[in-house]
């Protein structure tokens, strides 16, 4: 293996499951999103030595995710819908069906807001990209990334979606 090879290894290992959980966070079922990211890291490898140069790796990596995304949700079916609350299903121990209770709600609640802006909350405060960084992902200007910001969590704070939430961090 070569010096790049065992760059991007190493980037790839130590990113894979933040990737993963922000291809969820952006809509993806965990399969796709498995897929998506695979996808993704593909995409970036050919470029690896450019992008681990330009220091704009994290931003560069997240577009190709986002817009492999975006790509993937054109040509598959989106009409089946889970019946079973995965709440229930849990019956582990300790804390857990609690984060697991938390996280289906939060996916739910984000799901509920239109792509553009579920897209901007997730690579904000989930990829933790600054609003430059987020505006070059995504193609917009940086006052976009704010109004668009605004109307999410201003939607998401609205909302019936994330009662209860609360209560069960406290």
């Amino acid at each position: 293996m070569t010096q790049t090879d065992d760059d991007f290894a190493a980037y790839a290992a130590a990113r894979y499951a933040t990737l993963l959980r922000t291809a969820v966070l952006l809509g993806a079922k965990v399969d796709a999103a498995e897929d998506a990211v695979q996808a993704a890291l593909v995409r970036c490898y050919r470029s690896w030595r450019a992008v681990r140069r330009a220091d704009k790796t994290d931003a560069y990596v997240y577009k190709v995710l986002a817009n492999t995304i975006a790509k993937s949700g054109r040509r598959r079916w989106h009409g089946e819908i889970p019946t079973e609350d995965v709440t229930e299903q849990v019956g582990h121990r300790g804390d857990y069906a609690g984060t697991v209770a938390t996280a289906v709600t939060l996916r739910r609640a984000l799901a509920a807001l239109p792509i553009d802006q579920r897209a901007v909350l997730v690579l904000r405060f989930y990829a933790d990209l600054s609003e430059r960084q987020t505006a070059e992902v995504l193609g917009i200007a940086v006052g976009t990334v704010k109004s668009r910001t605004s109307r999410a969590l201003a939607a998401l704070e609205g909302s019936s979606a994330l009662e209860g939430l609360e209560d069960r961090n406290a």
